[in-house]
């Protein structure tokens, strides 16, 4: 039987989800689907919209049966190493047999072309890739324009890939799985409806338009085409409850207090702080009042906002080269159950058989294995992830909702 994998954040669930899954399951029915899902804090430096119980939910009354927990330490990353992350920790089960992403493309062959490249990294595009680096543009656009250049006549078939975000995910996940050898079979799936950064409301809404929606006007007023009804109603709860939604802005002043009161030495030990980006962020700290201005005051051709959130992030919960040296080594460490259903159930049964990894399905396993290996990376990589998650309960809107130790009190979502 197969068994699907799907990496997401479901920032929140929507249609696009939905059909995804659908889509994956199209052969098999009855194949169960396994997710893994950032948590508080994903991969463009902002808090997720609602948390990652609530989006756990979403997803198992949306068709998935079993949702595990990404770690910070690869939520909040690159692309890359997102990818790296996810796909370890879904081989790290023992159960995982087939992945399932979506992409703006439809040819598998044409991301394919692409992965070569980047797993064999030929000297002729690696320098391509180091003379448009040192020409001031950021990693992303350094690498796109080598790849067109290494390619020569043929990039102008695989420039329309380049440009795609879902496209560029997918390329790393089949890097991945090449580079790590990962027994996992690809299942493509194309990417319908609206683009990842679109901002109107429609059947097949990205999670931007939804997020901006929410933040702007407070209210699920109009999303009703846009979502599962099952996700719209945990919404409801969640912001019936003051725990939703949730945004980048209440941390304007912790991000800033930590920037002034950090010295250089210590901003250089963060990670991908290097070639005087700690001097930048801390002549910007020093003159201004916002986030916004923050982020303008640093951003540049090679620093783009989406790095720049990242790295506010990692200088924020103090995450070093160092503690992702080792993180990197090791992958991810355990398997943090968010939620399942009675299929996810069995599944989760069967990975108990198989995985070497600590499952915590209770909060108790969480605290009792950080409190049982002092010194560990494994202690390191969960209180990471508690420390995020106590960060991101302060941004609730309701104060009474802000506790912190959710990650050893709350029990998986259970969807029978």
């Amino acid at each position: 039987m197969a068994i699907i994998g799907i990496v997401a954040e479901y920032n929140p669930f929507h249609n696009g989800h939905l059909h995804l899954i659908t889509e994956a399951k199209r052969t098999d029915s009855s194949s169960p689907v396994v997710c893994v899902m950032s948590g508080n804090f994903l991969q463009r430096g902002e808090p997720a919209i609602c948390n990652k119980w609530a989006r756990a939910e979403m997803a198992l009354k949306s068709g998935a049966d079993l949702v595990i927990e990404l770690p910070f330490c690869f939520s909040v990353r690159s692309a890359y190493y997102f990818a790296q992350g996810a796909l370890k920790l879904l081989q790290r089960s023992g159960v995982i047999t087939h992945l399932a992403f979506g992409a703006e493309s439809d040819s598998l062959q044409a991301l394919n072309s692409i992965t070569e490249i980047l797993a064999a990294e030929p000297a002729a595009y690696s320098k391509l890739v180091k003379k448009n680096l040192a020409g001031g543009k950021s990693f992303p656009l350094a690498r796109s324009q080598a790849l067109q250049q290494y390619l020569g006549k043929r990039s102008a078939e695989l420039q329309a890939v380049l440009s795609g975000p879902n496209n560029i995910l997918a390329i790393e996940y089949l890097r991945v799985i090449k580079e790590e050898s990962l027994a996992l079979v690809p299942i493509l799936i194309k990417r319908i409806g609206s683009g990842y950064h679109d901002t109107n409301l429609s059947p097949f809404a990205s999670a931007t338009a939804i997020r901006n929606h929410l933040l702007t006007n407070h209210g699920l007023n109009d999303l009703g085409g846009s979502m599962p009804q099952a996700g719209l109603k945990i919404l409801e709860r969640e912001i019936s409850l003051g725990r939703c939604p949730v945004s980048l802005d209440p941390l304007e002043r912790a991000v800033l207090v930590k920037l002034r009161t950090m010295s250089l030495q210590d901003l250089r030990a963060i990670y991908e702080i290097s070639e005087g980006l700690e001097s930048r962020f801390k002549e910007a700290a020093g003159c201004s009042g916002t986030l916004n201005q923050l982020l303008e005051s640093v951003k540049s051709k090679r620093y783009s906002f989406t790095r720049i959130k990242r790295t506010l992030m990692y200088i924020l919960f103090q995450l070093t080269h160092e503690q992702i040296l080792s993180f990197d080594q090791h992958g991810p460490m355990y398997l943090h159950i968010l939620g399942f259903s009675a299929k996810g159930q069995k599944i989760l049964q069967e990975i108990k058989n198989k995985s070497e990894l600590p499952i915590f399905s209770r909060g108790k396993d969480m605290k009792k294995a950080r409190d049982e290996n002092p010194g560990s990376s494994l202690r390191d990589m969960i209180d990471l992830e508690v420390r995020a998650t106590d960060v991101y309960t302060l941004l609730y809107p309701e104060p009474s909702e802000r506790q912190a130790g959710k990650d050893f009190t709350t029990s998986p979502i259970i969807v029978y």
